[in-house]
């Protein structure tokens, strides 16, 4: 980074987080005060409905701000999770009074003029919003398969990603937790499945489709992971992507396979993870060690698996992916790039 992007605070920072009532609101409030982040003054932000609320940050309580009448001058960054349309139009707001926004909806992704950013892998792409002050965090999915392309990527260029996902509930929100609760409940008591959320029963079963379908054939999740990747990367890697819902609460799940421009094995993959920033190997057959969304929920790395080389297509391999989709697909990552636009001297 050639200059700091916010002066230095002795006395710490004022931090609005907007959305802060929702799941990935209240986890970017627990990681601010897990990581220590310097908070001189907390403006927990989120709509009329919320309003005049409570909720707890480091031992004290604060009343919840309503964002349509909420005065962002003097705040140095937000952290918006309120959805597309909110952040469209409060995001400027916010902005245009001096706060760095960091924003976890698609709103601003593929606004060509808006940094899309993950702190392991192009932490230099922020140099972007030092106009704007816009900054777009990825799709939960995108985050973590990057995370782990990108030390095999520097190492020999990728030339094509083929990825399924497996993706829990949790990414669709809280009435999605309750639905998967509710429908198990349900069968298991030989009862019907009420079906509100979700386009099918989502308890023991498992739903080959998340977002709308585009004119192609590809939901818009999958286009998301697609176009995202590209971006992040910088560059031209074809990329192509099925997402899935499963029945499981938290943690997204991929099986990537990936095919360099020239050799990668299996190996020196493993290595290369094992050695970047972020990742965790957990990649032992003789013991049936792999990473599972069970063990990953409530932890912040993205962890590594079944590395292995793929004998049907010339210098190709196959990764197992798995992260908390609510911490490192989202809160986790919105305060590791405020955590960068601060000075650490």
């Amino acid at each position: 980074m050639s200059e700091q992007f916010l002066a230095k605070k002795d006395a710490g920072y004022v931090v609005a987080v907007v959305g802060a009532t929702g799941a990935v609101g209240q986890t970017m409030l627990e990681i601010l005060a897990e990581r220590n982040f310097p908070v001189a003054e907390l403006f927990p932000v989120a709509s009329s409905r919320s309003a005049g609320s409570t909720i707890e940050f480091k031992g004290k309580e604060y009343v919840v701000q309503d964002l349509e009448t909420f005065d962002p001058s003097g705040v140095d960054i937000a952290l918006f999770s309120a959805g597309g349309s909110t952040s469209k139009v409060h995001a400027p707001r916010f902005a245009e009074a001096g706060c760095y926004v960091i924003d976890n909806s698609s709103a601003w992704r593929m606004d060509e003029d808006i940094c899309l950013v993950v702190p392991e892998v192009n932490p230099h792409a922020l140099e972007m919003a030092r106009e704007n002050k816009i900054i777009a965090n990825p799709n939960c999915s995108t985050i973590q398969m990057v995370v782990a392309l990108k030390p095999l990527h520097d190492a020999v260029p990728i030339k094509r990603v083929v990825v399924t996902t497996y993706q829990a509930v949790s990414g669709a929100g809280g009435k999605a937790i309750e639905e998967l609760a509710k429908q198990t409940t349900q069968l298991l008591s030989s009862k019907s499945a009420e079906v509100n959320v979700f386009p099918a029963r989502i308890a023991f079963n498992v739903i080959p489709q998340i977002d709308v379908f585009m004119d192609d054939g590809y939901t818009k999740e999958e286009r998301k992971m697609m176009d995202e990747t590209r971006k992040i990367m910088e560059s031209e890697i074809a990329v192509t992507a099925t997402t899935v819902r499963v029945p499981v609460f938290y943690g997204h799940s991929e099986a990537v396979n990936i095919t360099f421009t020239a050799a990668m094995d299996a190996d020196r993959a493993r290595q290369l993870l094992a050695d970047a920033d972020g990742v965790c190997v957990v990649d032992d057959p003789s013991a049936e060690d792999y990473p599972m969304p069970s063990e990953a929920a409530g932890t912040d790395p993205v962890w590594v698996g079944r590395i292995r080389n793929d004998d049907s297509c010339a210098n190709s391999l196959h990764l197992w992916v798995v992260a908390d989709n609510v911490r490192k697909g989202a809160a986790l990552n919105a305060v590791q790039i405020a955590e960068i636009l601060i000075p650490h001297s």
